[in-house]
């Protein structure tokens, strides 16, 4: 009975932290430093090793990375049902926002409110994301092997077209070489040089395995789709999303290149899973039951793989050669989180206000550690005033 009441406890701590940050939680690649920030740093349910293991785990897998890491913490926490508990409540405060947005929008063709809060959003975003960043790169990177795999992998992803999973994967080979076999892991280097190649030219040649021949689809076609979709892109939401662009404008003509614009603005000012926007697809392309099927079945496996994946993968840690590549990847994951941080910048930070912002949010968090959460409340406040202030002004000198 005690433990039953437990159980229920944490299942309970789940749902609300993972609610809150679906709520609040901006910024794409950055979410995963905001969970880093209130679960590793502040609540302090998972040591910095596993969850830079989780980051590596999830980043060489298919489909939304930050969903899925959510899962993996919650798994972590409170065993599978904790995992569909996190995963579910991180995504139900998005799917409800976007929703919102987008009968606001579709009915007043404006949400300036939001899109001023964003302005102050994204570089407090990016600061707790460059702190995530170097707390988790101080128990990361312990020798200077993991140093030279973390840069190599940074300039890997930065010159070659290969992505983040693919980055990972040869990470992974090169950690069996350096720190268990120096054969097989030049096998598997080989192997998996070879496997990647022939991905990328197959996706190129034919990507027909997308393809839904519906002009106006129904909800077993948009489920179809979306399952497809999470279950086979890699890379997270950015690249799934100009995946999903080219598909439900250019071929399946679902939506208007006007259309996907406007969602990819009401995305931006929707907190949680970049992904999220399958919903605005699902809702344009077949009314609000499609925007429920979108939602759920893009981010279906997502939860079918991490659970799967999970409880074998404590075992198989045990294991010496995935052992060497865990800690291969782990070191890389770092690297690639590097890039992905200076990439955020000219976006995050295009000016002198959100420049200060920013410099202003490390500081907060290193000096004074304040909590990210109320960090993000008093950006997108900061967002509104600053804007409001302007606009004001403008209209003055009119």
């Amino acid at each position: 009975m005690a433990e039953q009441q437990t159980t229920m406890g944490r299942l309970a701590e789940v749902a609300r932290v993972f609610l809150k940050l679906g709520a609040l939680s901006y910024g794409g690649p950055a979410i995963m430093g905001i969970m880093q920030a209130e679960i590793q740093e502040k609540r302090q349910w998972i040591t910095k090793e596993k969850f830079l293991e989780g980051m590596a785990l999830v980043n060489m897998l298919p489909g939304p990375i930050a969903t899925q890491l959510g899962i993996y913490l919650g798994y972590d926490r409170a065993g599978w049902r904790g995992g569909i508990v996190a995963g579910l409540s991180f995504m139900l405060p998005a799917f409800v926002i976007l929703m919102l947005l987008t009968l606001a929008y579709s009915a007043y063709g404006t949400v300036q409110l939001a899109r001023n809060a964003f302005y102050g959003l994204g570089p407090v975003v990016l600061g707790i994301f460059f702190v995530a960043v170097y707390r988790l790169g101080k128990a990361g990177v312990r020798t200077r092997t993991h140093v030279a795999i973390a840069i190599a992998s940074a300039a890997l992803l930065t010159f070659a077209p290969i992505g983040i999973a693919g980055v990972l994967l040869l990470a992974g080979c090169i950690g069996v070489a350096v720190f268990h076999s120096r054969k097989w892991g030049l096998i598997g280097l080989g192997v998996m040089a070879v496997l990647i190649g022939t991905t990328h030219v197959l996706l190129a040649v034919s990507p027909s395995m997308f393809i839904t021949h519906a002009s106006k689809p129904g909800l077993p076609e948009l489920a179809l789709y979306f399952v497809k979709v999470g279950a086979f892109t890699f890379g997270g939401g950015i690249t799934v999303l100009a995946f999903m662009q080219d598909q439900v404008v250019n071929q399946f003509h679902w939506l208007t290149a006007q259309e996907f614009l406007d969602g990819l603005a009401l995305g931006q000012l929707t907190p949680g899973p970049v992904l999220m926007l399958a919903a605005y697809v699902g809702y344009k392309a077949g009314g609000v039951w499609g925007g429920v099927v979108g939602a759920l079945a893009i981010f279906l496996p997502a939860f079918v793989v991490m659970l799967s994946i999970l409880p074998a993968l404590a075992r198989f840690k045990r294991v010496a050669w995935l052992k060497s590549a865990m800690s291969g990847a782990t070191a890389a994951v770092l690297g690639v989180l590097a890039v992905s941080l200076l990439r955020l910048v000219p976006h995050a930070a295009p000016d002198a206000i959100t420049s200060a912002l920013l410099v202003l949010t490390i500081a907060a968090i290193m000096m004074w550690r304040l909590a990210p959460l109320s960090l993000i409340a008093g950006g997108a406040l900061a967002g509104i005033a600053v804007r409001m202030k302007s606009l004001q002004r403008l209209k003055d000198l009119a």
